[in-house]
């Protein structure tokens, strides 16, 4: 390290650069929301409505087709992947990704919830799994980014069209900010508060006709809580998938979805999204190529997340440290910079390696990007000179 620099003079207009619940969209003003369903039944004609908007603004700017249905479900993109997990395993083997937590936690529900004979490939944080080696005969369960390693899978090749069992895929962190394509993806599930920056709670489950043929086609063997339920009498409850939800869901909720669905709109749709999330990871990498201490944990550039960067420290004075105490340093460099006002929530994932992860999606802005690098160094030197 050279001299220690002078704190920065200007601070990002906005800190929170937390991978979820994620900053708002520019601009963004509670005023702004519709509020005429507010207070109105969500099956009155006004609530499917608003419901039934989310929807088909969904489907305009990811581009999903026709063929693949959408519905609002509860419980945040968790509640999503687990109920497709639910209602369309056990019909035959089971193949099982996982590079990070949220891979490894579809990995336990499947083994250890489900009881199914899964075969389990992983690989460890900062790398993707072989995925030439999948047997697409299985249904399949991966993460398309690994929102707590900086991993995303690069494109969707290694899928066949003729595949034989149903790709189940978690696009959580990179729905609105990385290309999916939905003819390989016969389930996608993701959650508003990632890259739109929307409220928490509430999951999207998209549905492919041959997860439509597996739902009506296959009883599962274990018993279904009511929440679950995405079929009676052997067939799809087609109303989930025009606005009448399982449950209630909340509506101021959904008008903020709808406010920042149109906001992505107004960028040019996804090309616009994408766009704004490379922009700011750019920048990010950018610093990161022309700085000594800190590097990518995500190790090839082409699997490198866009939204949820996931950095290590490498100065030697850290690396020597014991992994508790370069977590408890990852701490101290975060509490500056939440002290300074400069930088809210960028501390590693609880049970990643020690480092930092910064959100890099569409709503944040590049310029607070650009911004936070330099109080990152300057956190840096002094926390570093006071070892």
């Amino acid at each position: 390290m050279g001299p220690r620099m002078s704190m920065p003079d200007t601070k990002p207009a906005n800190p929170s650069f937390s991978s979820g619940p994620c900053a708002k969209r520019p601009g963004w003003d509670i005023a702004a929301l519709r509020t005429d369903a507010l207070g109105r039944s969500h099956r009155s004609s006004l609530g499917k409505a608003r419901l039934k908007e989310a929807i088909e603004l969904t489907r305009d700017i990811l581009g999903v087709p026709d063929s693949h249905l959408i519905g609002i479900v509860p419980a945040s993109d968790t509640g999503a992947y687990e109920m497709a997990m639910w209602t369309l395993l056990g019909a035959r083997p089971v193949t099982a990704l996982a590079w990070e937590s949220f891979g490894q936690g579809w990995v336990t529900d499947a083994v250890k919830q489900l009881k199914l004979d899964a075969e389990i490939v992983t690989a460890d944080y900062g790398s993707l799994p072989d995925l030439s080696r999948i047997d697409m005969k299985t249904d399949i369960l991966f993460t398309w980014n690994g929102t707590t390693s900086g991993v995303r899978v690069p494109n969707g090749d290694w899928i066949r069209d003729d595949r034989e069992g149903l790709t189940l895929c978690d696009a959580t962190s990179a729905a609105f900010a990385q290309d999916l394509p939905f003819e390989k993806l016969d389930v996608v599930t993701y959650s508003w508060q990632k890259v739109l920056g929307g409220e928490a709670q509430h999951g999207i489950l998209i549905l492919g006709p041959r997860a439509v043929e597996r739902l009506e086609t296959h009883q599962p063997s274990w018993p279904l809580p009511k929440i679950f339920r995405l079929t009676k009498g052997g067939k799809l409850i087609s109303g989930i998938f025009q606005g009448e939800t399982i449950n209630t869901p909340s509506m101021l909720c959904n008008e903020d979805y709808i406010d920042a669905l149109k906001w992505g709109q107004s960028l040019g749709g996804l090309e616009g999204l994408k766009a704004r999330a490379n922009e700011n990871a750019g920048t990010l990498s950018a610093w990161v190529d022309r700085t000594a201490w800190v590097d990518h944990l995500a190790a090839d550039p082409a699997s490198r997340s866009n939204t949820s960067v996931c950095l290590k420290i490498v100065d030697p004075k850290v690396t020597a440290m014991s992994e508790d105490d370069q977590r408890a340093f990852q701490k101290k460099l975060e509490k500056r910079l939440a002290a300074e006002d400069a930088a809210y929530d960028i501390g590693a994932y609880r049970d990643a390696p020690p480092g930092l992860r910064i959100w890099c999606g569409a709503t944040v802005e590049t310029k607070d990007i650009s911004l936070l690098t330099e109080w990152l160094d300057w956190a840096f030197g002094e926390e570093v000179a006071s070892l």
